[in-house]
């Protein structure tokens, strides 16, 4: 066992659980404030903090330092978006209107609503009935916002909306579908089209009257009369629904921007192409059932959900088909292209991708079609970027086996400086102020929530705004490297037990995705786990990102056994370095994690004392029914087609194999949760209890696929930490956590 340098205390119980988080923050475009959302008051919804006139004369190295605490900010105050959740918000360019993406009953059907700062002229954008709308970014012409919308058959159609009138103007359609960018003169858009893993980037040329959107006037019968586009005249305030918005979010771009192709760059890699995402959405199912617990299941509710395949599912594996006048970028290679912007003029496509190598790179891409790779690296990946509103410069935002680092590109010339680094691990979203100055990040770490920093992009000095200090005695992270039974090298992040001596029980963490990743975020159930005494390690397992095309693709379709595999494999290496009991290895996970757990628990039914599925898939022919459409068809490319590969996938469901299932299990859902319905729980607690083995189910009556209220968080971790504290036989179970007696 590896030697422990220096005694600590274990974290207390209960350590994190109502710390308030910061989420998505955005800048004013004269700097005023930052508008982000938190959950301060236990719900995520818009705040805005205003900068002062401090922030003018702040150095870098001289901003407050006090990371231990939480900030007092009297002046910030929640805007009123009504009484749904929020998930996100960005300004426009001239600061009079904020757009906010809302998440009705807390699900996956969201809404793109604007407001202005103080409260007033709130109203939906874009709100489809029975499908989810998101928004991409403000164009930069006017209150223009770029939307994506799905409907509830799963078409996607990218919508130019104009925010003051409400006009509206569909300029793309069709499945699999996220729009990214439209150039500032409206002449030119930039679409993503594919499947998970496989995706693509389109350019096409916007005919007709570029300011036609903004001076139109809406038709009185809620028809908009503006575009001479086809497809222009659409119902009017909403149509369809949408996708998540991309992997980072540029500034908003001024009046005198422009910007090109790189004309300097050094040709010595450049990608020769003929001339021609970020986010999975979980989508959600709006409801009034009241808030609540529910340990069992309501009477003959396993029957509600009609079978049925989604009539959408497209048959062809690429599910790639471009509209009229597209034209592919980083055409005929491998890979797949995630996120993109375009430069302010449209001459440049910007983007995020793998096409033509094995990690992700920062590409330019020219109206000649030619390729320019303007930044990668051999050791990490890039996670994010975002562009500067004039161009000349792109904030990168690399992965390094989990931890972030930032550089700093001028586009013209391909020059690239690091910033110093970060006082948080992990940057989860990014955003460039207005005069290209300053950026704007979330970050967090294992013992910090997500808070909002700003960062001196000309001498890297960082700042914190907004959100919760380092809670007091939380436990760090350790990479940990070791290799899977057939050789292919794993990572995890080790979250030791401080002061323990000796093996101890333990839980292997699941993350969801698949392509998702493991990385030193902060997550109150790994603190509250070690406070009773249980280590966990949250391994990176084939088919996570972070590390490359070829090990995120090696869990595709039958590779997944091999996936299956990696879970025994953590198991056994933290028996063999003595870190574990052996005997008390419990495994859990959340979303894909949780098929995960239980694939795992029948696959391997000797190896784990206990099982807690977080709203887990538990056979993918069900999960194929009852999905929403569009996520189905994302979904062929990872697992493979519910018709064509039936015989594959039902041999990868653990349903179908819960005679073999011995231990004891936890199921958590949400009951408004249509990216993984709660059917799939359902019938995972019924074969098990008609196997009697030990079953309970933890409902969620006001959650979707995520938990996104504080008192719900709270709830669910104190009762997976006592139910797994029992299922190890950890002893001294009496604490503020819960009663000495088994859990339910």
């Amino acid at each position: 066992m590896t030697e422990i340098l220096g005694a600590r205390s274990r974290p207390s119980m209960g350590t994190g659980l109502t710390a308030w988080s910061c989420r998505a923050p955005a800048l004013a475009p004269d700097l005023s404030a930052v508008a982000f959302i938190g959950d301060r008051d236990g719900s995520p919804r818009v705040w805005i903090q205003p900068l002062g006139a401090e922030l003018e004369s702040w150095l870098p190295g001289e901003g407050p330092e006090d990371l231990q605490g939480d900030l007092q900010e009297p002046d910030a105050w929640p805007v009123d978006t009504g009484p749904e959740p929020a998930a996100d918000v960005s300004w426009s360019p001239d600061a009079r209107r904020l757009a906010v993406l809302v998440v009705p009953g807390g699900g996956e059907h969201t809404q793109v609503w604007t407001v202005r700062p103080d409260g007033g002229d709130l109203r939906p954008l874009a709100a489809p009935e029975g499908g989810s709308a998101s928004f991409v970014r403000w164009t930069g012409q006017g209150e223009v916002l770029l939307v994506a919308e799905v409907s509830s058959s799963g078409r996607t159609d990218a919508v130019l909306i104009d925010a003051a009138s409400g006009n509206r103007e569909v300029i793309a359609g069709g499945a699999l579908l996220q729009p990214a960018a439209v150039s500032r003169d409206h002449r030119r858009m930039l679409l993503r089209r594919g499947p998970r893993g496989v995706r693509r980037m389109y350019v096409a040329d916007l005919p007709g009257d570029p300011g036609a959107l903004v001076s139109g006037s809406s038709h009185p019968d809620g028809l908009v009369a503006s575009s001479p586009r086809p497809g222009g005249l659409v119902p009017d305030p909403s149509h369809t629904g949408a996708l998540v918005p991309g992997l980072s979010h540029p500034g908003d771009l001024p009046p005198d921007a422009s910007g090109g192709f790189p004309a300097d760059l050094p040709a010595s890699i450049r990608l020769g192409l003929p001339p021609g995402d970020p986010h999975d959405v979980p989508p959600g199912l709006p409801g009034d059932a009241p808030a609540g617990i529910r340990f069992d299941l309501p009477a003959g509710h396993l029957s509600d959900v009609p079978p049925g395949l989604p009539a959408s599912l497209p048959d062809e594996a690429a599910g790639d088909l471009p509209g009229p006048g597209e034209r592919p970028l980083l055409a005929g290679l491998t890979g797949t292209t995630d996120y993109g912007i375009l430069s302010p003029d449209g001459a440049t496509a910007y983007l995020l991708s793998d096409v033509g190598r094995d990690r992700a790179a920062l590409v330019a891409v020219g109206e000649d079609g030619a390729g320019i790779v303007l930044a990668e690296r051999a050791d990490a990946e890039l996670d994010q970027f975002a562009l500067s509103a004039d161009g000349r410069l792109a904030v990168l935002v690399w992965n390094d086996s989990g931890r972030s680092e930032l550089e700093v590109i001028e586009t013209a010339t391909g020059r690239t400086r690091p910033l110093p680094p970060l006082p948080a691990e992990v940057v989860s979203s990014i955003r460039v102020s207005l005069d290209g100055n300053l950026a704007v990040l979330a970050a967090e770490g294992p013992g910090h929530p997500s808070h909002v920093l700003l960062c001196d992009l000309a001498t890297g000095g960082y700042r914190r705004i907004a959100g919760s200090g380092r809670i007091p005695g939380a436990a760090g992270a350790e990479l940990m490297r070791f290799q899977a039974g057939d050789g292919m090298e794993l990572t995890g992040w080790l979250y030791r037990v401080p002061g323990a001596r000796g093996p101890v029980p333990f839980v292997v963490y699941l993350h969801g995705g698949p392509e998702s990743q493991e990385r030193p975020t902060f997550n109150p159930l790994f603190q509250n786990l070690l406070a009773a005494g249980i280590g966990v390690l949250a391994p990176n397992i084939r088919g996570s990102s972070g590390f490359g095309r070829a090990f995120r693709n090696a869990d595709n379709h039958a590779l997944r056994f091999d996936a299956i595999n990696d879970v025994a494999d953590c198991a056994l290496e933290l028996a063999r370095v003595g870190l574990a009991d052996p005997a008390r290895i419990a495994c859990m996970g959340r979303s894909y994690g949780g098929y995960l757990t239980l694939a795992a628990l029948v696959t391997h039914p000797r190896l784990f004392r206990a099982g807690v599925d977080v709203c887990g898939m538990a056979d993918f022919e069900t999960f194929y029914e009852r999905t929403e459409p569009w996520i189905a068809a994302a979904a062929v490319s990872e697992y493979g087609h519910p018709v064509a590969d039936r015989d594959l996938l039902r041999a990868l469901s653990p349903l179908h194999s819960f005679d073999r299932l011995a231990a004891p299990l936890l199921i958590v859902h949400g009951a408004r949760d249509t990216n993984v319905p709660l059917y799939e729980a359902e019938q995972a607690l019924q074969a098990a209890r008609a196997r009697e083995v030990p079953c309970e189910l933890l409902l969620f009556e006001d959650e979707g696929h995520e938990i996104r209220q504080i008192a719900n968080r709270v709830t669910f971790v104190k009762n997976v930490v006592e139910w797994l504290r029992w299922h190890l036989e950890v002893p001294d179970r009496s604490s503020p956590l819960g009663p000495s007696d088994p859990p339910r």
